[in-house]
């Protein structure tokens, strides 16, 4: 991989790629603006400017995970990012700051972030970030469909921001500062399962923040109340027995009380289940871990009860069916894997 030209990395077939770097060292100063700006533009980053007359000097090392997630560490001499990004496909970034001084702007007020604090935002909206000192940071842009199913109102959510000093917010970012000291050495594939705690810990800090995403405009008791039985049905997906009685029993609450606390924030237990149970499958055929399972011990595993219901199912959310999705995700040499069912 030519670490000058990062535009040219590609991920191939099953093999975990690692993250590609750039450095504006790497060019002649007189480019050296211009490639970085460009550099950003592949991160949907919208750099407002650079300050002078300091000379200008940035790097980035950037490794995408299974589910489309990019996770870059970004360092660099003062420079502002503001605005949005209009171009390529909804998502929500996330940012914590590793080293520096930078004043955030949500949209309405301008706070200082301090070391560890995590900002967060849709791409649609406008947020700034001003670095003003010599600054390290990880960044992390993560595609709406890896997050909307998690949010009980996506549309509900802003820019905002969560402490990194105490309380969850401690948890998240410790979490995000380690995957940023050890991104240079992981793969690809290596990130599944930090791409999963950053949901996770997304929707719990909103919830624990009365986000509206997270509340769908209720009360807080509520929000928190239905987040506990969606990590509830979590822990419970690979019983094909699972439904809404013993979740319901689970929790201590009668099934229409259960159904209630779902339709208020305009969800479906059964539509919530399927959704969840899918989307599980859809990370096991995309992971080479998984790549010596057929599709048929994927559904199992995730409790569905029978391949051929599993596979309309699939293709009616994802478009394609199971063996096709599979043969995308993990090259030819999957195959003769995805033939089986």
């Amino acid at each position: 991989m030519d670490d000058r030209n990062p535009l040219s990395a590609q991920t191939t077939g099953a093999t975990p790629v690692r993250a590609w770097r750039f450095a504006t060292d790497s060019v002649a100063p007189t480019e050296r603006q211009q490639a970085w700006r460009e550099v950003m533009g592949r991160l949907r980053l919208p750099l407002a400017g650079v300050a002078a007359p300091e000379p200008f000097h940035a790097s980035v090392s950037c490794l995408a995970s299974p589910l489309g997630m990019d996770f870059a560490v970004i360092s660099g001499t003062p420079q502002e990012i503001s605005g949005r990004n209009p171009i390529g496909p909804v998502a929500v970034w996330i940012v914590v700051l590793l080293e520096g001084e930078v004043t955030f702007w949500d949209g309405e007020t301008t706070t200082t972030l301090k070391t560890g604090d995590i900002a967060y935002g849709p791409t649609g909206i406008d947020a700034a970030l001003k670095l003003t000192t010599p600054f390290r940071l990880l960044f992390i842009n993560a595609p709406r469909v890896a997050l909307d199913h998690r949010l009980l109102t996506p549309l509900a959510l802003r820019v905002g921001r969560f402490a990194g000093e105490r309380g969850l917010g401690h948890v998240f970012s410790g979490l995000l500062r380690g995957a940023a000291e050890a991104l240079p050495d992981l793969t690809s594939e290596q990130l599944r399962p930090i791409e999963l705690a950053v949901t996770e810990f997304l929707v719990a800090n909103l919830a624990a923040e009365d986000s509206p995403a997270a509340l769908g405009g209720a009360g807080a008791a509520r929000a928190a109340h239905l987040h506990r039985v969606c990590q509830t049905i979590e822990t419970l997906l690979s019983d094909p027995d699972l439904n809404l009685d013993r979740v319901a029993a689970a929790d201590g609450i009668s099934p229409r009380s259960l159904q209630k606390l779902f339709a208020s924030a305009h969800q479906n237990f059964s539509t919530y289940l399927r959704t969840r149970r899918l989307e599980r499958c859809r990370l096991d055929l995309s992971s080479p871990i998984c790549a010596s399972l057929s599709i048929s011990e994927i559904c199992f595993r995730w409790g569905f009860n029978g391949s051929a219901h599993f596979s309309r199912a699939f293709k009616e959310r994802y478009g394609v069916s199971p063996r096709e999705f599979r043969r995308a995700a993990l090259g030819e040499a999957a195959e003769h894997e995805a033939n089986r069912i």
